[in-house]
């Protein structure tokens, strides 16, 4: 049976997040508006990194790291909660401690030289593997790896890499065997920055934190050492990757649909036309009425997703569930809150026209909207889903 209350520790876990969240990153939240309007980061590394020591010294390090490497360890839908309290904010904040899974298949020599020092945040990595043909197929792969003596040499290039102009290596996913092409011919590959390769930011309508790059291979050399798990099983290990998590996108989304319905709601009763405050007026009721209803089945969404992945179940299906109902809704949302606002929604004054372009991101980033339909449907056609869900 499915029982979402929290225990003591878990509500110890949530509310401290909510303190966090509270106290040091919502007081930065103009400072924050100002920088990113003069087209600066939010946060600077410094006191990102600061952040990140307050929350550490007070436990809270590698929310979802094994306890044997340091973390907390913590459950799915307890991530899924923490999330939600980040998301109540826009300031670009995520807890230190924590590493790409796919990083756990490394041998000890790799765990020791990118593993445990990304936990520790001494190296910053990202997920190299879209392309500017194979973004959501990513079976079109182009980016080759061909072996000459003990090394691998790569040439190609990848778009759209989130961290790709901070990071000092690259988990890149490179045609091994063209003619077995994903079903066994492409290969993982740590990559470090000085071998060789180049990146370059992509401007975009969202902020810093968000901002992709491109990343350039000209011949460049890894030793043999350096693939990640074993040759032409990349494609699996990326799928691990993209699938490691989907329902933290829309908990984040959640908090912040729950803070901007807030300040609608406050709004509204403050906001006065014709004598009378706009609460009192039917269109503005029923957007408010809309949204908590958004809310709450996003919400359940979210948790279902993740109690399935904590119950060791296949929980991809419900995770594109609540990603596809979650981009659509809270974009929704935004708009709804933006229109109670009216013209003020649409300055830069207040920050929801920066929760209006950052949800943007939600449909297409990790599977786009189009996507997620496609692999709901082909599910439920082929048999391996049902309308029914869980409780069959």
């Amino acid at each position: 049976m499915v029982d979402f209350s929290l225990s003591d520790t878990e509500r110890d876990i949530r509310d401290w997040v909510r303190n966090f969240v509270h106290r040091e990153l919502m007081p930065l939240e103009q400072r924050v508006l100002e920088r990113e309007r003069r087209g600066e980061r939010g946060l600077e590394k410094e006191e990102t990194e600061q952040l990140r020591e307050k929350a550490r010294q007070a436990g809270f390090w590698g929310v979802q790291t094994p306890e044997e490497y340091g973390g907390m360890g913590l459950s799915a839908v307890m991530t899924a909660l923490v999330e939600v309290e980040l998301g109540r904010t826009f300031v670009p904040f995520t807890f230190g401690g924590s590493a790409d899974n796919i990083l756990y298949h490394g041998n000890e020599e790799q765990r020791q030289r990118y593993l445990i020092p990304t936990i520790e945040g001494t190296r910053k990595s990202c997920f190299a593997i879209t392309e500017p043909d194979a973004g959501s197929d990513a079976k079109n792969i182009r980016t080759t790896a061909r072996k000459e003596g003990s090394e691998w040499v790569i040439d190609g290039e990848k778009t759209f890499i989130t961290g790709g102009i901070d990071a000092d290596f690259a988990m890149v996913f490179a045609v091994t065997d063209k003619e077995k092409g994903a079903d066994g011919g492409v290969t993982c590959f740590l990559v470090d920055r000085d071998m060789g390769w180049t990146s370059e930011p992509i401007d975009i309508m969202g902020e810093w934190d968000r901002q992709p790059a491109a990343l350039t291979f000209d011949g460049v050399r890894v030793p043999e050492e350096n693939v990640l798990g074993e040759i032409g099983g990349g494609f699996a290990l990326a799928m691990q990757w993209i699938g490691r998590g989907r329902y933290l996108l829309p908990a984040r989304a959640l908090g912040g649909c729950e803070r901007m319905v807030e300040m609608a709601t406050e709004y509204a009763w403050s906001r006065k036309t014709f004598g009378a405050p706009i609460a009192d007026r039917q269109a503005i009721q029923w957007m408010i009425a809309d949204s908590a209803v958004d809310i709450e089945a996003l919400r359940w969404l979210v948790l279902q997703a993740a109690w399935q992945a904590d119950q060791g179940m296949d929980s991809r299906h419900a995770q594109s569930i609540a990603k596809l109902h979650g981009g659509v809704r809270a974009n929704e949302i935004v708009d709804r809150v933006m229109q109670i606002h009216g013209g003020m929604g649409y300055t830069r004054e207040l920050p929801i026209e920066r929760w209006y372009r950052d949800l943007r991101l939600l449909r297409i980033f990790e599977g786009t909207d189009e996507i997620q339909r496609r692999t709901l449907a082909r599910n439920l056609l082929k048999g391996n889903a049902s309308v029914r869900g869980v409780l069959g």
